[in-house]
């Protein structure tokens, strides 16, 4: 069975409870520009990594029903990709204006790095730590719960967004353990000039 509503999120709910699929077509005054399918809610768009906004009760039932399917990663990740991309997206506005006025993509490298910066701005040198205790262990993890999320229709996608594009963009140790080790001083070694002879 195919459907084809207009309410994304309780929707998705019902759909997942009851085994059957959307309809995943673009719909009629309701694509982008460049064809990709987008869900209104709330008044607001969703365009591509963008998330819909909804009720906070809708996003905790359908993690709750993601996890059920896949049990690797801890509610508390997906709430910090959700927050991530906001984070991200204001970010990316601020730094260029101009795309305020654009598509609000955001491809997998540019959200990884968000959330990056979101990850040390909140947990300091306990990034990789707090971020390891919900599963996340490299930046793979974070495009298996974005796709997830794409799954359920909480984000969305153009053609060209792939999980690879989640792949090993930066190490965890690099990005969130060495900023915060001493610069390493550069130790006098043994003097190698000659001594000449009395």
């Amino acid at each position: 069975m195919t459907l084809c509503i207009d309410c994304p999120v309780s929707a998705t709910i019902r759909c997942k409870k009851a085994g059957v699929r959307w309809h995943d077509g673009p719909r009629a005054g309701c694509s982008t520009p460049d064809g990709a399918s987008m869900f209104a809610l709330a008044g607001r768009q969703c365009l591509l990594f963008s998330y819909t906004v909804m009720q906070d009760l809708d996003f905790a039932e359908i993690v709750e029903l993601i996890r059920k399917e896949d049990a690797r990663y801890d509610r508390k990740a997906y709430t910090f990709v959700r927050q991530g991309l906001d984070h991200t997206v204001k970010n990316l506005k601020k730094a260029d204006p101009a795309r305020t006025q654009q598509s609000q993509h955001v491809s997998g490298p540019e959200l990884l790095e968000g959330l990056r910066v979101y990850a040390l701005d909140q947990f300091g040198p306990l990034a990789k730590t707090v971020l390891e205790s919900w599963g996340v262990q490299r930046c793979a993890d974070f495009g298996e719960i974005v796709f997830n999320l794409i799954e359920y229709r909480v984000f969305s996608k153009t053609e060209n967004d792939r999980r690879e594009d989640f792949t090993e963009v930066f190490d965890f140790d690099d990005a969130f353990v060495k900023p915060f080790q001493p610069a390493n001083k550069q130790r006098p070694g043994p003097s190698t000039t000659a001594v000449g002879s009395a």
